[in-house]
């Protein structure tokens, strides 16, 4: 797994350079639905890794955001996410990611999540913990709310939950230091592993959205789970991952 984990590394790395070349450009903006965009970007990112990716696995398939369609959860499929953060893209703004992860066995056993423009790549393999540019990372030690710095984001289907998101917004601003929103759910995981946020929470994300981040998270000591405590699967309608210490504060507060 580690050799598997170099390789799609350094085809992820080479992808970001795609995304490094485009990112002052004028965009060709496409839009999937009212606020969701996609870029010319997006699919040449997620068409090189699919190719590259399969000379590492041959017989692995693919659940990528761009081509998804009704593609399923088999074994050894990589799970990818070419432009975590395009609407940032388009404006010129930095929080950007790709994401890719190994599904196998029924479980991820393996996450990267590149920040380009940032020039900070995440990686973890199950049970190997989690890493910054080859450093050993780890969650927050904080166990205070009132401390905490919390990251949340709003989904594209944002009629359909702006009153829980307001609702949960004002419950969580009042009662932690503050709240964060990049506009890239990978991005938000890996702040997380690394302890620069000491939870995240988000409704409505896909499985290319939380696949490599919800390893990375476990990796390095957190906890990820849905609201209430249900156990969080790449289909769950919410996502709720802390530093663990937090975990069931930050729960109640959102239930």
């Amino acid at each position: 797994m580690n050799t598997i984990l170099e390789k799609a590394k350094q085809s992820v790395l080479q992808a970001g350079e795609i995304i490094k070349d485009n990112y002052l450009k004028p965009k060709n903006i496409q839009y999937k639905g009212r606020i969701d965009l996609v870029t010319e970007t997006d699919l040449a990112v997620e068409n090189f890794l699919k190719v590259e990716l399969s000379k590492i696995l041959p017989d692995s398939s693919f659940l990528a955001e761009e081509t998804a369609g009704d593609a399923q959860l088999v074994n050894r499929t990589w799970i990818i996410d070419p432009l975590d953060g395009t609407t940032n893209f388009a404006h010129g703004l930095p929080m950007v990611a790709t994401s890719v992860a190994l599904w196998e066995d029924d479980q991820v056993v393996l996450g990267i999540i590149n920040l380009p423009i940032l020039n900070e790549v995440f990686t973890a393999i199950r049970g190997g913990g989690a890493f910054l540019n080859g450093q050993p990372i780890h969650v927050s030690n904080c166990e205070n709310l009132e401390m905490s710095l919390i990251a949340t984001g709003f989904p594209y289907a944002i009629d359909e939950h702006v009153d829980f998101i307001t609702t949960a917004l004002r419950k969580v601003l009042l009662s932690t230091q503050g709240v964060r929103r990049p506009g890239a759910a990978a991005l938000d995981l890996a702040y997380l592993a690394c302890g620069r946020y000491d939870g995240f929470y988000e409704n409505c994300l896909k499985p290319w959205d939380t696949a490599a981040g919800w390893l990375l998270v476990e990796e390095a000591g957190g906890t990820v789970t849905e609201y209430g405590k249900s156990e969080f699967n790449l289909f769950s309608p919410n996502i709720l991952a802390t530093n663990s210490h937090l975990h069931d504060k930050l729960d109640d507060l959102l239930g």
